[in-house]
């Protein structure tokens, strides 16, 4: 059992923000603490082989659900707001699905699954690994290809600062091969089964095109009562502004 860097301030209602594949905790709010001023308790941790959490095989969303559900217990937490990026957002999405008594509600950031399309481009993911591998963050950029468009600077920053915080980076290797392999869920209308408020965050495809979009549209489709927020066009993404993105974590529960 992977020991987990867990990070738990602030008194209030719980939640949890769970990052995306190759990040840390530190970049599901980038650092806001507007959720701690607002009156939440805030557990943020780095899932397994990220940041400074153990690396812990394997790297799938059954055994990250699992680790989400050790760090509500080993809280004493029986309800918490999950709020995850990505990888994160596919996480909570299966807990929440097994488990929905333990959701107060869901901000789903950024999701890129799209069943119908499953697995993806496996040979993107595994190059991106081997890269990481071979030649850690300089390697990784490399293998991520040239970066266009009005955010690329921003976007190859952010990729540099956050790739050089993992304390074990043959560990997030081996994630980005097997998390692209494992499936949060079957189908997308799965989904229709969820009870709880949820909240998706999408960003424009012009900005970051990894995370379509149309998925987080399907899914605000499919999910009863589902609050869709997006940026402006030419707007830097919601997800990427952690004042605005805790903001919009707070009203899920208020509003």
């Amino acid at each position: 059992m992977a020991a987990l860097d867990v990070h738990d301030s602030g008194e209030g209602i719980p939640v949890v923000l769970l990052h995306g594949l190759t990040a840390t905790h530190r970049y599901v709010v980038m650092g806001s603490r507007a959720l701690e001023r607002s009156g939440h308790r805030v557990i943020a941790y780095d899932a397994r082989g990220h940041g400074r959490s153990e690396p812990a095989e394997p790297y799938d969303y059954p055994a990250l659900a699992a680790d989400l559900e050790r760090v509500l217990d080993e809280r004493g937490i029986d309800r918490a707001v999950l709020a995850g990026a990505s990888m994160g957002a596919h996480t909570l999405l299966r807990f929440a699905l097994a488990q929905p008594e333990r959701a107060t509600a869901l901000v789903v950031i950024t999701p890129a699954y799209d069943p119908d399309d499953f697995p993806g481009d496996l040979e993107r993911w595994d190059a991106l690994a081997d890269g990481l591998e071979r030649g850690g963050v300089e390697g990784f950029v490399e293998a991520y290809g040239p970066i266009s468009g009005a955010w690329a600077q921003t976007t190859e920053k952010v990729l540099r600062q956050r790739l050089s915080l993992h304390e074990h980076p043959e560990a997030v290797a081996q994630a980005l091969r097997e998390v692209p392999r494992s499936r949060p869920f079957e189908r997308l209308d799965e989904l229709a089964a969820l009870p709880m408020p949820v909240t998706i965050v999408a960003s424009r495809d012009e900005a970051d095109p990894g995370h379509p979009l149309s998925v987080g549209e399907a899914y605000a489709r499919t999910i009863p009562g589902a609050r869709l927020l997006t940026e402006d066009e030419g707007s830097s993404p919601l997800a990427w502004q952690g004042g605005q993105l805790s903001r919009a974590i707070a009203e899920s529960v208020s509003g």
